[in-house]
């Protein structure tokens, strides 16, 4: 069954705000429809934060669904109050260019390096694009950024413009280069490959500042942020001075991975910090050949995360097995996520669907 935009919207005319006599759709409170099958993910925007109708309107708008549409529908709705915050200038900002703060940002974090994290972060953003949504992807690895190379775009240079702003002054803004409909920065389009950043902690973390103050984001549904190993400086920078709607932690199913993983948790909870976790993702989880979809390999043992997660009272997201064409399609700037039908890109599909809802949860509290 083929669903399209217009249907969906449809059906959501029949949902009435009972505070305003109007449905949702007139009050345009309905954005950003995204479509996957029977998978329907939309925003729901609300004026009030503590809209008291606000759980009333989201079951309806399921129910609408599931009544006009198909009965196997699968709502995701995404709750977001209006107006927006913006993004915040930071140091070295400059605060005349005005900025469109994506709607939701998520880090992407390893306690280990070697684990995929990148990988995941890549194939989330892509997968999401894929989805509906307008999508940005900064690589804040700035020691090891490897985003150019994973969308195969390496050799190409960000356009570089200039933008007036008062009094009687000019700012140089960068435009994001973008690929399978996901709009990315990165370090490594700025320096050659084989050049190693010798850089103290503080001018690594003006670079990452640079990167998204002087970008030209646009407006973004979603940043995905791929955070470099470990718990640092550009960590701390990150989720100090963004509105971080929450992160992912990404490891392998081992013990050693494991043991990092509860070092990445452990941050983002400290008191200091305060970032919801909105999910575990085991990669690695078994091999499987390619000509044999049914085979299982547990070569880093069976599991390890998601006993992790349910430890830690965290989200499960999903598990990614290691199969060739992962590894073929970073190579080639190719992310598993742009074919949906292959066995990894229907798990990164779904990864991105459970992270969607994960981040819908938190959004409502």
């Amino acid at each position: 069954m083929n669903i399209v935009t217009e249907e969906v919207v449809s059906a959501l005319k029949h949902v009435v705000h009972p505070a305003a006599g109007k449905n949702i759709v007139e009050l345009n409170m309905v954005s950003d429809v995204g479509i996957n099958g029977l998978n329907v993910v939309f925003t729901l925007t609300f004026v009030k934060v503590n809209d008291p109708m606000k759980n009333a309107i989201v079951k309806a708008c399921e129910k609408a669904l599931l009544y006009y549409l198909h009965p196997d529908i699968k709502p995701h709705i995404n709750i977001m109050h209006h107006p927006s915050p913006t993004l915040p200038a930071g140091e070295g900002a400059v605060p005349e260019i005005k900025k469109q703060l994506a709607k939701n940002i998520i880090a992407i974090a390893s306690g280990k390096g070697g684990v995929g994290k990148s990988t995941v972060a890549v194939n989330l953003a892509v997968a999401s694009s894929k989805i509906g949504f307008s999508v940005g992807l900064l690589d804040a690895d700035i020691y090891g950024p490897s985003m150019p190379k994973m969308l195969g775009v390496e050799n190409v240079r960000p356009e570089v413009k200039e933008q007036s702003c008062a009094p009687n002054g000019r700012h140089e803004i960068i435009v994001p280069v973008e690929k399978y409909g996901v709009r990315m920065l990165s370090i490594g389009f700025f320096i050659n490959p084989e050049d190693a950043l010798i850089w103290r902690g503080p001018r690594a973390t003006s670079a990452i500042r640079q990167l998204l103050n002087q970008g030209d984001w646009g407006e973004l549904d979603y940043l995905v942020i791929d955070l470099p190993p470990g718990t640092g400086d550009i960590h701390l920078t990150i989720v100090q001075e963004l509105p971080v709607t929450g992160a992912v932690i990404v490891s392998t199913p081992q013990n050693v991975a494991l043991i990092d993983a509860i070092k990445g948790i452990n941050m983002f909870q400290a008191d200091n910090v305060n970032i919801p976790i909105l999910g575990m993702v085991e990669n690695m989880a078994w091999f499987t050949p390619e000509e044999l979809p049914d085979n299982r390999y547990y070569i880093f043992g069976n599991g390890g995360c998601k006993a992790l997660s349910e430890q830690k009272g965290i989200k499960f997201l999903g598990q990614i097995p290691i199969v060739q064409n992962i590894r073929e399609g970073g190579d080639c700037g190719e992310p598993s996520a742009t074919n949906e039908h292959s066995i990894t890109g229907k798990a990164f599909m779904d990864l991105a669907l459970n992270l969607i809802a994960s981040i819908n949860e938190t959004n409502k509290v």
